[in-house]
Order: C-alpha cells, then sequence, then structure tokens
C-alpha cells in the first residue's frame, strides 16, 4: 500500500461528520417549520442527523461525494488511489443500506436528503413536509375553554 500524501491527509481529517453545512440547513427548515427532533441519537442505527421520535421518522442528511449520490456532478472519484477510493465509497453505501434496513425494521422511517438538495428550500420544505406529513405544534389550534396544555 502506498503512503498517504500527509497534505491529504491533513484535508481528510478535517471533513466534518456531523454539524455539516447542508445539515444545518436541513435542521433550520424544519425547525422553522415547526417541527422538533433530536440530533445524533447514537442508540439507533446509522447515529440518524434529525430523529423525530413521536413521529417514528429519521432524517438523514448525505454528502453527495461520500455517500454516492448517483446522477450527481458532486459524486466524483479521486484520479489517484482509485481502488482505494471505491472501496471506500462502496463500505459507505453498504453501511448506508445496512442502516436504513435496521431502522426500519425497528419501525423507523427514513428519509434521506442529500447535500444538493440543500440549495434550493423550496424544494427542501415540500421534500420534508411530504415526508413528515404530521401537523406542527404550531399549526395546532386548541379549540377549549380558555386551556392550553403549556
Amino acid at each position: 500500500m502506498s503512503s498517504v500524501d500527509p497534505k491529504r491527509s491533513s484535508i481528510m481529517a478535517s471533513v466534518k461528520g456531523k454539524n455539516t453545512k447542508p445539515e444545518i440547513i436541513v435542521r433550520q427548515t424544519a425547525h422553522a417549520m415547526g417541527y422538533r427532533y433530536r440530533l445524533h441519537r447514537r442508540d439507533l442505527p446509522g447515529t440518524p442527523d434529525l430523529v423525530f421520535v413521536r413521529l417514528k421518522k429519521v432524517i438523514f442528511v448525505h454528502g453527495c461525494f461520500w455517500h454516492r449520490h448517483e446522477n450527481c456532478r458532486k459524486a466524483t472519484t479521486p484520479l489517484t488511489r482509485a481502488d482505494f477510493w471505491q472501496d471506500k465509497f462502496n463500505a459507505n453505501v453498504k453501511r448506508d443500506l445496512r442502516n436504513i434496513t435496521l431502522l426500519q425494521g425497528q419501525g423507523w422511517s427514513v428519509l434521506i436528503v442529500w447535500e444538493c438538495e440543500t440549495r434550493d428550500i423550496t424544494v427542501l420544505r415540500e421534500k420534508l413536509r411530504s415526508f413528515l406529513k404530521a401537523v406542527p405544534r404550531s399549526d395546532l389550534q386548541y379549540v377549549t375553554s380558555g386551556y392550553t396544555p403549556w
């Protein structure tokens, strides 16, 4: 195995796994829509990025490059050490499928939001609304005798 260039190693070490810009966009959009969620539940397969416990739904925000978004211009393969990268990408995709299967087996609904899908907030909002399909708390109207539960 050839040694890795220290500069390349430094670049790859700086790649974040949590709290990425696309993930924050999804979180802000869901929150603005009135949805509340938990972050990075380590007790669930794959540690989903957003967990909607009451709805039993999870969202993964995947980078197009790392998780191989089909037909996306961001899902390129580096020219150097192509075999290494292909093995790495294949392992990522296999792990993603395994985690989705495990979650679905536990009764969770799973949505993948791709990095490139976070650029158009209107489309992203509709995708989230369609997946979550629940009335956010802020949209609920209580018609009672002046009693509010909070």
